[in-house]
């Protein structure tokens, strides 16, 4: 039984940085996306909720289960500052990322790159209409 032994020279070529950081950069990227996504089905579960609170309250529905639609509605409305904190940190992971692909891979244009872009000016855009 034999063993084969590999020594790579510290200049040698053998480095899978640059496909491992533009693989970290559209998983980031996805991430954002699907973030992005997860809040505005919170947003519309909340509105779904409220509509119905309203409604059962219009209708006097029994205090009973009117309490536990309200504690529905109150328990959507939780999730969505938590969705936000997670797209807030995931939206900083993003920046750095690209950040990083631009300075030391020094690559400023690919498909990878202008998604990123894309999503980051989305949120950046999503974040200013909802803070206003």
């Amino acid at each position: 039984m034999g063993f084969v032994l590999c020594i790579y020279e510290e200049n040698d070529s053998f480095d899978r940085t640059p496909m491992a950081t533009l693989r970290n950069l559209k998983v980031k990227t996805g991430t954002c996306k699907r973030l992005v996504k997860e809040l505005h089905s919170y947003e519309k579960e909340v509105e779904r909720e409220a509509a119905k609170t309203a409604d059962m309250k219009e209708k006097g529905t029994d205090p009973y289960d009117l309490k536990q639609q309200e504690n529905v509605l109150a328990e959507s409305r939780m999730m969505i500052p938590d969705c936000r904190k997670r797209l807030e940190a995931s939206l900083a992971d993003l920046k750095g990322i690209l950040a990083e692909v631009e300075e030391e891979l020094n690559q400023k244009e690919g498909p990878e790159i202008e998604e990123a872009r894309t999503v980051i000016g989305e949120v950046d855009a999503l974040f200013q209409t909802t803070e206003a």
